[in-house]
C-alpha cells in the first residue's frame, strides 16, 4: 500500500491506482476535475500513482491552472478535424499559448475563412462524441515506425530531439505526440472558437517551408468564451493602427520601408506633449539630458560586446573612408562615452543622463507590428552611474518616477517581475547577490506587490519590469531597470572612492515607457483614441454656426491659443450636423459652438466628446475650465 496526501489528509491507495479512480472513491467530491498535480507534477487522471507520501492536487476545469490544459486538448482537437477533413495535411506542433491555442501543419494551400468554418464543425462534432483522451507510452523505436506508418514526417523529425521517454496521446483514430497533459475525453472541451489563420516558418527558420498556421482559443465555459471573444471585438475597434489612421497620426510606407515610422502632424503633436511632460518631470529628478550620435564606428559595439550578443538584431554596417559604422541599436556606449571623458569622484555620483535616443534594430519582417514593434523607435533612455552604497536608494528613486509617470497616463494597475540570475552570467556572484539585494529591498520599503521570476534576469545584471494593464486588461512592458555589470567592466568605468583609489562603477539601465513608439500604441488603444483632453493633439474645435459668426470665433480662437490650448477652427458652410458629426470622428474632446446667441450674451456653447447634453460658459470660465484641464493633466 501506498500513502497519499489529499486536501491534509492522508489517505492508503494500492499501487497503479488511477487517479480518477481514487477521486471517484470519495463520494463527497464533485466531478469535475480535468488533471491534477501529483508532487506538483501535472499529470492525466489516468495516471497511476506509484509514489509512496505523494502529495495529490487535483484541479477542476474552472481553475485558472486548468487553461492550458483545456487549451493545449483543444488544439488536438483541431488538428484531428483537420485531419479528417485534409488528409493530406501533415500534423507539426500545436501548443497552447496565453491567449488560446494553434497548430501548424504543412499544407499546399492556405486555410481560407470557409475551411475555418468547416473546420470547426468537425470539433463540435467530435466533442458530442466524447471520445475518450488516452495516453501511451512508447519506445522510440516504436513512436518512429507508428508516424512513418501515418507519413507524418514533421513529428519523426521531432522525435530525433526528444531524450529519454516519450508518449502520445490517442483519442480514436487520431494520434499526436505528446508530453500531455489532456482532459479526459473530448467532450470536456465544449466553449472553443477558432479565430485566424497565418503562415509560419517550420522551427522559426524562414529558410524552411513556410507552414499553414490556424489559431483559436478555448475556456472552461461557453460564458467565458463569450465574454473573451466580446474583447477581442474591443480590441479590434481599438486597433492603434486603424486608429492612427483614421485620427491622421502616423504611417508607415513601404517606399520608405518597413518598421520606420512617420509621424504626421497630430501625431507629433502627441509626442511633443509626451516628450515635453518626459523633459519636466526628468529635470525635476535630478536627471541630465544628454545628445548622442544615431552611428558609431562598428568598433564600439565589437567593446560592447554587442557584436557577439546581439548581430543578428542589428543592422548591417556601412563603409566610409575605409572605415565601418554602425547604426546604434543601443545608446548606453555612448553616455558610457560621456562619463569616461573626466575623472569621476564618489562625491559626483550618481550621474543621472538622460536621452530620447532613436535606435535602429532589425526585426524580422513577420514580427513587426504597427508601433508596437519597429525597427526604428526612440527609447526614454537614461543611464545612472552610482557607488554600490547608494543603489538601493537610487531603485526607489527610479520606481518613484517611474510609477509616478504611469498614473500620470492613466496606468494605475500594472505587476511588477524582479527577474534573478540566470544560469549564464557576468560578473562576481558577490555582485549579483549585492544587486538583486538592493533591487529587493527598494521594492519592499515602498510595499510594493512583486513576483520572482527566478533565472530570468539578463546575462549581465538582475532587473526589474513593471507591466502595465490597460483598460482591456492586456499587460504590456513597460518600465524596465537593469543592473549591469558587463559594460563597466568592457569600458573600464570607475570612480575614486574615499579611499583615493578606483572602484568599479555601477551602471543602471532605466526606461519608463520603454519606447515612445510603443507606449503611444498603448495609449491609442488604452483610451479608443479618444485621448483625455491634456493629450489630445487637437483639444477644441471652434465652430461657427454662421459666417457672421466668424470674427467672434476667431477672437475665442486666438484667446484660446494664447492659454497655450490646441484649437482648431471649422467655419465652413456645412450644416452644424455635419460639422459636429466630424469632430465627434476625430475624439475632440470639446466642441465651441458660437452662433447669434453666443456672439451677443459672450458665451460659448460647449459640448463634451461623447455628451449629448449642452451648456454655456463665459469665455472668461471657458478659459480657466480648458486652463486647469490642461494643467491638472487629469484622464477623465
Amino acid at each position: 500500500m501506498l500513502t497519499i496526501t489529499f486536501e491534509n489528509n492522508q489517505y492508503e491507495v494500492q499501487e497503479n491506482t488511477t487517479i480518477k479512480a481514487f477521486l471517484d472513491g470519495i463520494k463527497r467530491l464533485k466531478h469535475d476535475f480535468i488533471v491534477a498535480k501529483m508532487n506538483g507534477r501535472y499529470v492525466d487522471l489516468s495516471y497511476k500513482i506509484k509514489e509512496d507520501r505523494a502529495v495529490l492536487q487535483p484541479v477542476s476545469i474552472a481553475d485558472p491552472d486548468a487553461l492550458p490544459v483545456i487549451r493545449h486538448s483543444a488544439s488536438h482537437l483541431m488538428a484531428q478535424a483537420v485531419k479528417e477533413l485534409f488528409p493530406e495535411a501533415k500534423m507539426t506542433i500545436g501548443p497552447s499559448i496565453d491567449e488560446g491555442f494553434y497548430y501548424d501543419f504543412s499544407l499546399a494551400n492556405p486555410f481560407t475563412p470557409q475551411d475555418l468554418e468547416k473546420i470547426e464543425q468537425r470539433m463540435k462534432e467530435l466533442v458530442k462524441k466524447n471520445i475518450p483522451i488516452e495516453r501511451k507510452e512508447l519506445t522510440k523505436d516504436e513512436a518512429e515506425k507508428l508516424f512513418r506508418d501515418k507519413h507524418e514526417d514533421y513529428k519523426i523529425e521531432i522525435l530525433k530531439d526528444i531524450q529519454g521517454a516519450i508518449s502520445a496521446y490517442q483519442q480514436g483514430d487520431f494520434v499526436d505526440l505528446c508530453f500531455g497533459p489532456h482532459v479526459p475525453s473530448t467532450g470536456y472541451l465544449k466553449a472553443f472558437k477558432l479565430l485566424s489563420t497565418a503562415g509560419a516558418y517550420w522551427r522559426g527558420d524562414e529558410h524552411n517551408e513556410m507552414l499553414r498556421r490556424i489559431y483559436g482559443t478555448a475556456f472552461p465555459d461557453k460564458e467565458s468564451l463569450k465574454a473573451h471573444l466580446e474583447r477581442i471585438e474591443e480590441a479590434k475597434k481599438r486597433d492603434h493602427r486603424k486608429l492612427g489612421k483614421e485620427l491622421d497620426l502616423f504611417s508607415l510606407e513601404d517606399e520608405i520601408g518597413p518598421g520606420l515610422v512617420l509621424w504626421h502632424p497630430k501625431g507629433a503633436i502627441l509626442r511633443n506633449v509626451i516628450e515635453n511632460y518626459w523633459k519636466d518631470l526628468h529635470n525635476a529628478s535630478g536627471y541630465q539630458f544628454v545628445y548622442t550620435p544615431h552611428i558609431a564606428k562598428l568598433s564600439l559595439w565589437n567593446t560592447s560586446g554587442h557584436l557577439g550578443f546581439y548581430r543578428e538584431n542589428m543592422f548591417p554596417s556601412m563603409e566610409l573612408e575605409s572605415v565601418d559604422y554602425q547604426l546604434k541599436p543601443m545608446n548606453c556606449p555612448f553616455h558610457i562615452a560621456i562619463y569616461k571623458t573626466d575623472t569621476r569622484s564618489y562625491k559626483d555620483l550618481p550621474l543621472r543622463w538622460a536621452e530620447l535616443g532613436t535606435v535602429y534594430r532589425f526585426e524580422r519582417s513577420g514580427v513587426m507590428h504597427g508601433l508596437m514593434r519597429v525597427r526604428g523607435f526612440t527609447q526614454d533612455d537614461a543611464h545612472i552611474f552610482v557607488t554600490p552604497e547608494k543603489l538601493e536608494d537610487e531603485v526607489v528613486k527610479i520606481l518613484e518616477l517611474a510609477l509616478h509617470y504611469l498614473k500620470t497616463f492613466g496606468f494605475e494597475h500594472y505587476n511588477i517581475y524582479l527577474s534573478t540570475r540566470p544560469e549564464k552570467y557576468v560578473g562576481s556572484l558577490e555582485n549579483w547577490d549585492k544587486a538583486e539585494s538592493a533591487l529587493k529591498g527598494a521594492l519592499d520599503s515602498m510595499s510594493l506587490a512583486y513576483s520572482i521570476d527566478p533565472g530570468e534576469g539578463v546575462f549581465y545584471g538582475p532587473k526589474i519590469d513593471i507591466k502595465i494593464k490597460d483598460v482591456l486588461g492586456r499587460e504590456w512592458q513597460c518600465s524596465t531597470i537593469q543592473i549591469d555589470f558587463n559594460l563597466p567592466e568592457r569600458f573600464d568605468v570607475s570612480y575614486v572612492g574615499d579611499d583615493n583609489q578606483k572602484h568599479r562603477t555601477i551602471m543602471v539601465h532605466r526606461a519608463i515607457m520603454g519606447s515612445l513608439e510603443r507606449f503611444i500604441g498603448v495609449l491609442i488603444e488604452h483610451y479608443g483614441g479618444a485621448f483625455p483632453f491634456w493629450l489630445s493633439p487637437v483639444q477644441a474645435k471652434v465652430i461657427a454656426i454662421n459666417t457672421r459668426n466668424v470674427d467672434y470665433a476667431n477672437e475665442i480662437v486666438l484667446a484660446l491659443k494664447n492659454k497655450q490650448i490646441r484649437v482648431e477652427a471649422d467655419y465652413r458652410d456645412e450644416t452644424l450636423s455635419y460639422k459636429i458629426r466630424e469632430a465627434t470622428l476625430q475624439k475632440i474632446p470639446f466642441l465651441l459652438i458660437v452662433g447669434d446667441k453666443e456672439q451677443q450674451t459672450n458665451t460659448v456653447t460647449i459640448r463634451q466628446y461623447k455628451e449629448t447634453k449642452q451648456s454655456s460658459l463665459s469665455v472668461d470660465e471657458l478659459m480657466e475650465l480648458l486652463y486647469k484641464k490642461n494643467r491638472e493633466r487629469t484622464n477623465t
